[in-house]
């Protein structure tokens, strides 16, 4: 017989490793921030801001009716706490009646009182206006001074009220802070501060003097009309492409353009005598539908 020939067993075959995948513990590296906006770049995005809004507002004015300084001092003081439409409907009757500090100063404070109530906060007020009249009368010559170091002096006039009063009577260059520029200066990251007279000086030095009054006008039309306190209308901002603080508002335009107020919206503006050139309606007198 012969003998068999024994085949080589054949070696079962090595399990294959399975590599263990590698589970980095490492945490993901953080996003870069922003790079911090420059100066420089700020104040370029600024003044870019300034000449679109005037594309936007080329009719921007002082939303206050008046015919002579003193109808415009007297009507700032009373649109404290106020719309300037109140105002509006409220100093006819009351120039009508006192077209002169002369005539203000020896009023009845009682009867000044009764004009100016739907303007709130009447007394106070009706004090403020008689005293600047007479003020006006005993110190001035019955002239509103154009100097914003006289104007201050007089009672219930602070230096928003001065400049709104030395830049659309006098026209001497001057930043009006008020609420809405206040909110939109901040959104618009151009300053930080809070305190009025620390956020002109900071706007004074970006923009040139020469600007600064309706640079003032174009800020405030833009925060009555579109950029709003509690709801800015995003959706429907022409400057969306400027302002870091997109978003905060209704961002869908058919929302956003429900938002848009005076003419704007297709409502009457404050003024019942607007200027020429203003493409909106006027506001209607007191005690009417409009």
């Amino acid at each position: 017989m012969g003998s068999k020939k024994t085949s080589k067993a054949t070696k079962p075959a090595k399990p294959a490793k399975v590599a263990a995948a590698k589970v980095s513990t490492a945490k993901p590296a953080p996003a870069k921030p922003a790079k911090p906006e420059s100066r420089l770049a700020m104040v370029r995005r600024a003044r870019k801001i300034n000449r679109e809004l005037a594309e936007v507002f080329p009719y921007a004015h002082p939303e206050l009716d008046f015919r002579n300084p003193f109808e415009l001092l007297v009507a700032t003081v009373l649109s404290a706490q106020t719309t300037d439409l109140r105002v509006n409907q409220t100093t006819p009757a009351l120039f009508a009646k006192y077209p002169t500090p002369e005539d203000l100063a020896a009023a009845v404070p009682e009867e000044v009182e009764e004009l100016i109530r739907p303007t709130g906060f009447f007394r106070a007020k009706t004090k403020s206006i008689m005293g600047l009249a007479a003020a006006l009368r005993d110190d001035f010559g019955g002239e509103v001074p154009g100097r914003l170091e006289d104007l201050v002096k007089l009672p219930g006039v602070g230096r928003k009220t001065a400049f709104v009063v030395l830049g659309n009577a006098f026209g001497v260059p001057g930043i009006t802070v008020d609420t809405h520029f206040m909110r939109l200066v901040r959104r618009w990251k151009w300053t930080e501060q809070e305190d009025p007279v620390k956020i002109e000086a900071e706007i004074a030095e970006i923009f040139p003097k020469s600007e600064w009054t309706m640079l003032s006008h174009r800020v405030i039309f833009h925060g009555r009309r579109i950029c709003h306190a509690r709801k800015p209308a995003c959706g429907a901002c022409p400057i969306t492409h400027l302002c870091p603080s997109y978003g905060e508002g209704e961002t869908d335009p058919e929302k956003a353009r429900k938002l848009l107020k005076y003419e704007m919206g297709g409502f009457p503006g404050q003024r019942l005598d607007p200027p020429p050139g203003y493409p909106g309606r006027p506001a209607p007198p007191l005690g009417a539908s409009g």
